[in-house]
């Protein structure tokens, strides 16, 4: 049995047994990692200097690309250096820094996410309480308590589970540090407590979906009854993104964590890891950028700027 003092590191899933694979393997994530950057810092871009973009849903859609920038680089640079190295270590500290910042931008994304599902049904439902419900300041709360609840849940979990003794080897199933993968090393009966901590934030996670599904079912009710094909239309359009990207972030993620043992397979969970840490970051900025003309004009205007100084 070995306390957490002394252990220097884990060892990572490799991506791919063969050299050439490996190096297919650091492209992708090279070309995945560039497009995240890309979408996303122009997102944060021309919401920050398109004035007109200054509205709670694009404040709120500011602070989503944020944590995806922050969940792309937390997982994603240590998996293309071990992969263009040949090599499968990860310092402890590394991992429980690893642990810390994954906890903490998903939960502040899953956070924004039902921010943004109150936003839109405020928007539709109680449009004449909208200034008073969702005003700079309550934004700016909301934001801040998104941030901060996601930072204390994550801190809480990376203590306990690295406050474990590990004993059944170093070896993790997974390309970066995750908890699950941690606690199948730990001999320790103290792993129950992290295994409660687990349920209590699934279980805060499954809330935030049923208020998501019950806002879009006020929401699409309350669509259905706009008179004017144009007014539907333009509720729909603001709606479906930031469903397609709910979607996309909790099927992932969910069949990820609560998919039966008798299907697990290195392969798969690896796949399915991908699916729900590295994909919605990159598809988010394509969502959102695609369907909202404000964001695209304010992109456009911005490019534009660009290029007339150079």
């Amino acid at each position: 049995m070995a306390n957490s003092s002394s252990i220097s590191h884990f060892l990572l899933l490799p991506l791919a047994d063969t050299r050439q694979l490996q190096l297919l393997h650091f492209c992708l994530f090279l070309g995945i990692s560039l497009a995240a950057l890309l979408g996303n810092g122009l997102i944060i871009s021309a919401v920050a200097c398109g004035h007109h973009l200054h509205t709670p849903m694009f404040f709120f859609l500011l602070n989503l690309a944020l944590t995806d920038l922050g969940c792309i680089c937390t997982t994603v640079p240590k998996a293309m250096h071990n992969s263009l190295w040949d090599t499968r270590h990860i310092s402890y500290a590394g991992c429980a820094a690893q642990v810390l910042l994954f906890i903490f931008f998903i939960g502040t994304e899953l956070s924004l996410l039902t921010i943004m599902c109150y936003d839109h049904y405020v928007s539709i439902c109680k449009p004449l309480h909208y200034g008073t419900l969702l005003g700079s300041r309550a934004c700016a709360h909301m934001a801040a308590a998104a941030w901060a609840s996601a930072f204390l849940n994550a801190l809480l979990h990376t203590a306990n589970t690295f406050s474990m003794p590990v004993c059944y080897g170093l070896a993790l199933g997974q390309f970066f540090c995750e908890i699950p993968q941690i606690l199948k090393l730990s001999c320790s009966n103290s792993y129950l407590r992290e295994l409660g901590l687990l349920v209590f934030s699934i279980s805060l996670a499954f809330g935030c979906f049923v208020f998501i599904v019950f806002s879009y079912v006020q929401i699409f009710r309350a669509v259905l009854r706009i008179p004017s094909e144009q007014g539907r239309h333009k509720a729909f359009s603001t709606c479906l993104p930031h469903l397609a990207v709910v979607s996309l972030f909790l099927s992932t993620g969910t069949f990820s964590y609560l998919k039966p043992p008798s299907i697990s397979s290195p392969s798969l969970d690896l796949s399915l890891s991908v699916l729900y840490s590295v994909v919605p970051p990159v598809l988010n900025p394509l969502i959102y950028s695609l369907r909202y003309q404000e964001l695209k004009d304010a992109l456009r205007e911005l490019m534009t700027l660009h290029f007339q100084k150079h």
